[in-house]
C-alpha cells in the first residue's frame, strides 16, 4: 500500500498578517462606535472628532492631552476617509508584515503615525497660535486619520525594498518599490493640491510628511526578516524601535518647551 498523501493545511489569510488585520479592525471598530453614538456617517463635526480622540495643537499643548498624538490615528472623518485609509493600510501592511514581522508593523504604525501628528502639532503651533484668540484651550485645525502611519509604512517600504538580502528577482523588486514610490508621490501631490486656498477638502500634509520621514528613519537600521538571520533581524528591529522612540520623545519635549 502506498502511504497516504500528506494533507497541506491552508492558513487563513489573516494569519499571515495578523497585525495588519488587527489595525484595520481597530480603526473600523472605532468608526462603528462613533456611528453607534450618533456621529455623522459622512462628516463628523470637529467637536465629535475631538470627543473621540482627534488631534489639536491647543488640546495637546495647552490642556496637556498628549494621548491625542496616538488616539488620533484611529479616528476618521467619515466613511470615505476611513475606506481610503484602510484600503491603503491593508495593501501596504500585507506587503510590510512579511518583512517586519507583526510586532514591527504595529510599532511602525504607532511610531510613524505619532511622528506625523507631532509634526502637525508643531506646525500648528507656529502658524495658528495667537494667545489673544485661544478659545477653550483650542487653536488650529482638528486632525484625524491613519494617513500619517500609512505614509510611514510607505516610507519604510521604499527603503527596505532596496535591500539586497531579499530573495526576490531584482527586476520584480524594482517594480514593487517603484509602485510604492508612485503611491507616496501621488498622494503627496494630491495633499498639496488641497492646500490651495478655496479647496473643499483639507488634508493634513504635515502628518503625511512627518510619517514618511519617520518611516525612512525607522527603516535605516533594519534588515528584512525574509533573507536575514533571525537574530540579526531581531536586534536591528529593536535598534530601530529604540532609536525612533528616542527621537520622538526628544521632539515632543522640544515642542512642549517651544
Amino acid at each position: 500500500m502506498s502511504p497516504p498523501e500528506r494533507v497541506r493545511r491552508v492558513r487563513p489569510s489573516w494569519a499571515s498578517a495578523p497585525a495588519t488585520y488587527l489595525l484595520v479592525g481597530i480603526n473600523c471598530a472605532v468608526y462603528l462606535a462613533m456611528l453607534a453614538n450618533h456621529v455623522s456617517f459622512l462628516s463628523p463635526s470637529p467637536e465629535d472628532l475631538l470627543h473621540w480622540g482627534a488631534n489639536n495643537a491647543g488640546a495637546v499643548l495647552i490642556d496637556g492631552q498628549w494621548w491625542r498624538i496616538v488616539t488620533a490615528m484611529f479616528v476618521h472623518v467619515g466613511i470615505i476617509h476611513l475606506a481610503t485609509n484602510m484600503w491603503c493600510l491593508w495593501n501596504l501592511g500585507l506587503l510590510a508584515e512579511p518583512l517586519l514581522g507583526s510586532a514591527g508593523v504595529l510599532a511602525a504604525y504607532v511610531l510613524t503615525g505619532a511622528a506625523g501628528n507631532l509634526l502637525s502639532t508643531f506646525v500648528s503651533r507656529l502658524w495658528y497660535y495667537n494667545p489673544g484668540a485661544v478659545t477653550d484651550g483650542l487653536f488650529g485645525p482638528v486632525g484625524a486619520g491613519a494617513s500619517g502611519a500609512v505614509f510611514g509604512l510607505a516610507g519604510l517600504l521604499i527603503v527596505l525594498l532596496k535591500s539586497p538580502r531579499l530573495p526576490v528577482p531584482p527586476l520584480e523588486l524594482k517594480k514593487l518599490r517603484r509602485s510604492v514610490i508612485y503611491f507616496a508621490a501621488l498622494n503627496l501631490v494630491i495633499g498639496l493640491a488641497t492646500a490651495i486656498p478655496g479647496s473643499i477638502v483639507h488634508i493634513d500634509n504635515m502628518a503625511h510628511m512627518g510619517g514618511c520621514a519617520c518611516g525612512f528613519l525607522f527603516a535605516a537600521p533594519l534588515v528584512p526578516r525574509i533573507g536575514s538571520p533571525r537574530e540579526l533581524f531581531t536586534v536591528r528591529r529593536r535598534i530601530s524601535v529604540g532609536s525612533v522612540v528616542l527621537v520622538l520623545t526628544l521632539f515632543a519635549f522640544f515642542i512642549a518647551q517651544f
